[in-house]
């Protein structure tokens, strides 16, 4: 990994991490989340600090790919310039949303309105997401391919 793309996914890495351990809770979700802790053995609290790491990493490395994956994604094959940036991007937002997804469900106000806006917001765009980049995949495919498929 080249030292600007593992720099950035370090720096975001660890900011992501503090950013959600410092970043308060709505009132709502500390009671409960005072409960859980309350019941959660040393095993789930090291379960749900390595999960907290893996999003935090996840994330850094999502966005050092963003500021920077796009030549290798161009170079990966032929495809229309809209249909790689979308591919590039699509790639990205798989990696990146994780962390906002986790972090939202655990900070904001649980109501049917802020539930279905996170729910709709990350799991309808990553579904989308991944439709960009399978699409793209085929058209490398099939671009290389002598046989069609």
């Amino acid at each position: 990994m080249k030292t600007p793309v593992a720099l950035t996914a370090a720096v975001l890495t660890v900011a992501s991490f503090a950013a959600g351990a410092v970043w308060p809770a709505a009132p709502e979700m500390q009671a409960l989340m005072a409960q859980t802790q309350a019941s959660a053995t040393p095993v789930h609290v090291a379960l749900f600090v390595l999960l907290a790491a893996v999003q935090s990493l996840v994330f850094g490395l999502g966005v050092a790919f963003l500021l920077f994956g796009y030549p290798t994604v161009k170079a990966f094959g032929p495809a229309s310039p809209g249909l790689t940036r979308a591919a590039h991007v699509a790639i990205a937002w798989s990696l990146i949303n994780w962390w906002p997804h986790g972090t939202l469900h655990q900070k904001v106000v649980p109501s049917p309105t802020t539930m279905l806006a996170i729910e709709y917001g990350f799991h309808v765009t990553i579904w989308i997401a991944a439709g960009i980049a399978a699409y793209f995949f085929l058209q490398v495919v099939r671009e290389r391919r002598t046989v069609p498929l």
